[in-house]
């Protein structure tokens, strides 16, 4: 029993010493507010123009057969930019979502 107890409590100090390594930085409340008042509604009206534009582009893309390219550059990149980025992160890359894993 005593011997179950330590390996317990071991096990339970490397948890805990681990979960420093993953916290992430508290953000900035003025960049959140930021985020929310300035450059989310500047990324929704930029999804919306850029949807236009693609629907303009569709008889020159399909000839060339890119309208896979132009869909992602012109309508889901600032989409994802607008409502997959963590709020306040200005560091985000478009493409590269690191979503956390739901558990």
């Amino acid at each position: 029993m005593k011997k179950t107890a330590i390996v317990f409590l071991v096990v339970c100090a490397l948890f805990a010493s681990t979960a420093q390594a993953f916290a992430e930085p508290p953000k900035d409340g003025m960049a959140i507010v930021a985020d929310v008042l300035l450059v989310r509604p500047v990324g929704l009206v930029a999804g919306v123009f850029g949807s236009a534009m693609f629907l303009v582009s569709l008889p020159f893309s399909i000839p060339s057969d890119s309208v896979g390219t132009a869909g992602k550059l012109l309508v889901a990149d600032p989409f994802e930019f607008t409502f997959q980025r963590p709020l306040g992160d200005f560091d985000y890359r478009v493409g590269q979502a690191q979503m956390p894993k739901a558990q």
